[in-house]
């Protein structure tokens, strides 16, 4: 694995994190320019997060997806592993996956995609999963991706370096995205549940 495939991969992927930060440090500017780029987008400033969503998680998975075609040797069938590894990335992504939908259904859509900071009313969960994190999607995130590249790549040496790009990626969103550290943000409305 080269210094500029790591660096190449680790740009692509930090597109989405700083435009999530954007979004939520300064979603006063990102409705501005909404306005300007897109005035008549249908479904407004949410629909817009959820596409931009969709196409980072295209472009996520192209990333991941040369990444493993390039250290695969052209194959992106699963490495040569035991049961346990791969009954190991099966249980990772499974769980990761039940924390993402987990979260969709309890904040829903104006919730995951950025509502609180366009002043939308979202209420606060305390129900499962954040009963138990307090960034079920993105730990759902990160242990998804930790599992697929445990699966595809293990044990080769280059499995655990875009997972670990993520996983410091993840971790500053937590602290980026978060509503006391977003001074820009507007006032946020938080119901009870």
């Amino acid at each position: 694995m080269s210094v500029a495939a790591i660096g190449g991969a680790a740009v692509l992927l930090a597109v989405e994190r700083a435009v999530y930060a954007v979004i939520a440090r300064a979603p006063g500017a990102f409705l501005a320019l909404c306005a300007r780029l897109a005035p008549e987008a249908r479904g407004g400033p949410i629909a817009i997060v959820a596409r931009l969503f969709y196409a980072f998680k295209v472009l996520q998975i192209m990333v991941f997806a040369a990444w493993c075609l390039v250290y695969g040797n052209g194959s992106l069938a699963p490495a040569h592993q035991g049961p346990i590894v791969l009954g190991g990335a099966v249980a990772l992504v499974v769980v990761g996956q039940i924390l993402v939908i987990a979260t969709f259904y309890r904040l829903g859509r104006t919730g995951v995609f950025f509502g609180d900071r366009f002043g939308y009313e979202v209420r606060h969960c305390r129900e499962f999963p954040f009963s138990l994190l307090s960034h079920p999607q993105y730990v759902g995130t990160m242990l998804t991706i930790w599992g697929v590249f445990l699966a595809l790549r293990f044990p080769h040496a280059d499995w655990y370096v875009l997972p670990a790009v993520e996983t410091v990626y993840y971790a500053a969103a937590t602290w980026l995205e978060s509503p006391r550290r977003s001074a820009q943000g507007l006032r946020k409305r938080i119901v009870p549940m």
